[in-house]
C-alpha cells in the first residue's frame, strides 16, 4: 500500500498498540480503607492478585489518510470500539502510540446525552461541544432537526430527551455530530438505528464528509452498511488486525469465515 499512498496525508496513525483493561475481582466485601489501601499497594507492587487484565487490542498498526472511509469489522469484543475510544485519546495505551491530526471525534450510540433536557438544548450544547459557534448551531439548527426526522410523528425536540426511543435519541446524536466537518470523525453502530431512508442519509453524508478532505471511521454489523460507506476495511479478531485492504476482499473473507 505504501506507493499507493505516496502524496496522501496521513490522519491516524496506530503504531503497534496495545489497549489493557484492569478489572477488580477480588474486592467484594472489603471496606472502603481496605480497598484504598489495596490500590495504593498495587501501585506500588504492578497488578495485585485479584486484578484480571483484559489484553482488548493487541498491536494493531495502521495508517488512515483524508478522504478514507474505514469500516471496522469483527465479531463482539474484538477491540473495534475500544480501538476507536483509544484513537479519541479517551483511553491510555499499555504499549505503542496513536498519532492523530486534527481532532479526532467519537459519535457512540451509548454516548450520554442530557436526558432532563430538551432535544433543542442538547443540539446547543452538542454543537458547542464540538466547538461550532451559537451562530453556526442557529444556522444549523433546523437542518440537524430535519435529519434526525425526530419531529416527523409530533414536537418531539421540544421534549426531554428521556422521552425519546433508543432510536431517536441515537439519530438525533448522529444528526448533531454531522451538521459540523470533522477532520476525524469515528460513529460507532450509529447507522444501525432508524429506517432505510435514514441509514440512506447517513451514508450519503458520510460520502459528503470524505468529499471535504475528513476521514472517517464506522463500527458496523451490518456489512452493507460497511460496504455502502466505506472504501477500506480493518478486520479485528480477539484484539488482533487480521487483515486491512479493500471493502469487498476484506468483508467478502470475513463473511466467508464466520459463515463457516
Amino acid at each position: 500500500m505504501a506507493d499507493n499512498n505516496r502524496g496522501r496525508v496521513p490522519t491516524v496513525i496506530a503504531d503497534g498498540v496495545h489497549i489493557v483493561y484492569r478489572v477488580n475481582t477480588g474486592s467484594a466485601g472489603k471496606g472502603a480503607a481496605t480497598a484504598a489501601l489495596s490500590k495504593i499497594m498495587r501501585r506500588k507492587k504492578g497488578d495485585a492478585p485479584g486484578v484480571r487484565r483484559v489484553h482488548a487490542v493487541r498491536g494493531v498498526s495502521f495508517t488512515a489518510y483524508r478522504g478514507e472511509a474505514i469500516g471496522l469489522i469483527g465479531s463482539n469484543g474484538s477491540g473495534k470500539s475500544t480501538l476507536l475510544r483509544a484513537i479519541a485519546g479517551l483511553l491510555p495505551c499499555e504499549e505503542g502510540k496513536v498519532y492523530t491530526d486534527g481532532q479526532p471525534s467519537l459519535l457512540g450510540v451509548n454516548a450520554a446525552l442530557m436526558n432532563d433536557l430538551t432535544g433543542e438544548r442538547n443540539i446547543v450544547l452538542g454543537g458547542l461541544a464540538m466547538g461550532m459557534s451559537r451562530e453556526q448551531i442557529k444556522q444549523r439548527y433546523q437542518s440537524i432537526v430535519d435529519f434526525s426526522g425526530i419531529n416527523e410523528k409530533g414536537d418531539f425536540i421540544s421534549l426531554p430527551m428521556r422521552t425519546y426511543s433508543s432510536g431517536m435519541a441515537a439519530r438525533l446524536r448522529f444528526s448533531i455530530a454531522a451538521a459540523k466537518d470533522h477532520d476525524v470523525l469515528m460513529i460507532d453502530e450509529a447507522l444501525a438505528t432508524g429506517d432505510r431512508s435514514f441509514q440512506v442519509r447517513s451514508e450519503d453524508r458520510i460520502r459528503e464528509l470524505r468529499q471535504k478532505a475528513g476521514t472517517v471511521f464506522l463500527v458496523s454489523h451490518n456489512n452493507k452498511s460497511i460496504r455502502d460507506t466505506c472504501d477500506r476495511v480493518l478486520w479485528l479478531e480477539k484484539g488482533e488486525l487480521l487483515m486491512d485492504g479493500p471493502t469487498e476482499e476484506v468483508v467478502s473473507a470475513y463473511e466467508k469465515a464466520t459463515n463457516g
